[in-house]
């Protein structure tokens, strides 16, 4: 029998700021504790923890242990220390920043590099966070202790099905810890998955993930999640979802648990780039980028068109411009990326390319500035448009209206 397997399909994301000590608890609903969960996640800088997974299914039960870092939105450091079963290996090391991830697999001692210069990083688990306080009936049930921590017990049961609908079929999103793992339901895949990755897309196409090998029947599903969030600074630390069949039987239940947590303590900057062992081999996916400059005048002098100099809201400031090469393109690909400074998930990307990439028929045609656009609406909000030879797009995970203006201060000349 083939075991059940769970995809890692997001890491959560939150943004800078300092942490404050959380406001009492007493007389607080669950939702209220979710709530302030989350203004904790827009205040983390940085994280380092231990982390226990348990994987139970009627067939058995895994169990992995991994350290973890991350400095929001976009940087990230898994290693295993232990697994059980061996998948992934004791001795994977998972490394991610802004431009590239490396995957090293021990047994191989073989590593893959990942150029993704135009990834738009979205929040993905603090977006499901606001879904489970949205969708979910969620009932405070006192305090636990978690790790030698007071923590605040939460239960949460769907109003709904507790379902997902996306362009990968209907699927259970369930929020575990720094981890968003998607259960299929239906259609299935011979790839072995357990890993992490952002949510986003590169320059208006969804990036590929790895799928799961079993998938459920969604019709009679019974979704139970409990999470636990520490008293002192409102900071999730453990959380436990359970999926039964409509006869209460047991398919799935997860449970993951953070110890020795430091909350911005800083990292050093070398934690985020990796350097493989010296006798690994080492395969590259993706696009590397001909440059990555901190100006748009110093990318001018790259590319043989001009670069566009957005009006964009006074909070943002130009971080980088990058320039890629495209296969799929006649032209370099140009993406200026806007960053709010305090806030460094709050990003705005304007992309310039030589070919249209976006597909209308897939698409909201609306009007910018008296010429026809699209928009594409989700998790990640965008604007298409061609002018002359070029083709633009506008692209956000935080920003919504504003992007129409970001678009129109572009036009079409």
């Amino acid at each position: 029998m083939r075991r059940r397997r769970l995809l890692a399909t997001g890491t959560l994301a939150a943004l800078a700021g300092c942490l404050t000590p959380a406001e009492s608890t007493e007389d607080r609903t669950g939702s209220e504790l979710v709530e302030a969960a989350i203004e904790t996640r827009l205040e983390l800088t940085d994280l380092q923890a231990r982390r226990h997974l348990t994987a139970e299914t009627p067939a058995e039960t895994t169990t992995q242990t991994e350290s973890i870092s991350r400095r929001p939105p976009a940087e990230k450091r898994r290693t295993v220390l232990r697994s059980d079963d061996g998948d992934p290996p004791t001795g994977t090391v998972s490394v991610t920043n802004r431009e590239i991830s490396w995957d090293y697999y021990p047994e191989e001692n073989f590593v893959w590099k990942r150029y993704h210069p135009n990834k738009v990083v979205a929040d993905g688990p603090r977006l499901v966070l606001r879904d489970l306080l949205e969708d979910y009936e969620l009932t405070y049930d006192g305090t636990d202790t978690v790790d030698g921590r007071e923590t605040h017990r939460i239960d949460a049961v769907p109003t709904g099905t507790g379902l997902s609908d996306d362009a990968d079929g209907r699927a259970i999103e369930l929020l575990v810890g720094e981890t968003v793992y998607r259960i299929p339901l239906g259609g299935s895949s011979d790839t072995d998955a357990s890993a992490e990755s952002e949510n986003g897309t590169e320059n208006g196409t969804e990036n590929e993930t790895e799928t799961t090998d079993d998938e459920l029947d969604g019709e009679e599903l019974a979704v139970s999640r409990t999470v636990w969030i520490d008293d002192e600074f409102s900071y999730p630390i453990k959380e436990r979802d359970v999926v039964r069949d409509g006869d209460g039987t047991l398919l799935h239940r997860l449970t993951v648990t953070y110890e020795d947590l430091a909350i911005n303590d800083g990292l050093d900057p070398d934690t985020f780039v990796y350097e493989p062992p010296e006798d690994a081999e080492v395969g590259t996916l993706g696009d590397e980028p001909e440059g990555i400059y901190e100006s748009r005048e110093a990318a001018a002098t790259t590319v043989p068109y001009e670069i566009p100099d957005p009006d964009v809201p006074d909070a943002y400031e130009l971080d980088r411009v990058t320039v890629v090469d495209n296969v799929r393109q006649s032209g370099p690909v140009t993406t200026l990326w806007y960053v709010d400074s305090d806030r460094p998930d709050q990003e705005i990307s304007v992309a310039v390319l030589t070919d249209q990439q976006f597909k209308p028929n897939l698409l909201e045609e609306t009007e910018i500035d008296g010429h026809t656009a699209y928009r594409r609406r989700g998790r990640i909000d965008s604007y298409f448009w061609t002018c002359s030879d070029l083709s633009y797009e506008v692209s956000s995970v935080t920003v919504e209206e504003p992007l129409v203006d970001v678009a129109a201060s572009i036009g079409c000349s």
